[in-house]
């Protein structure tokens, strides 16, 4: 059981490692600490991205819940 969860748990994180590595930046990152430019977004998201971004946080939760089985189990 505890082998079939650790695989389970390397499939999750690579998934996603790739979901977050294809998703497009949402900001400016470190270059908006200086006063750089500012981008108004609209609050309407796009079909992909919104696919993108429930993919990242169902990955997300599924890998830390597995984490923490993982860590009882032993």
């Amino acid at each position: 059981m505890r082998v079939f969860l650790e695989i389970i748990l390397l499939l999750v994180g690579i998934a996603l490692t790739a979901v977050v590595a294809v998703q497009q930046s949402k900001g400016e990152g470190l270059g908006s600490i200086g006063g750089g430019a500012r981008m108004f977004f609209s609050n309407r998201r796009m079909g992909k991205e919104a696919l993108l971004d429930r993919l990242t946080a169902i990955l997300g939760v599924t890998l830390a819940l597995l984490a923490i089985v993982l860590i009882l189990i032993e």
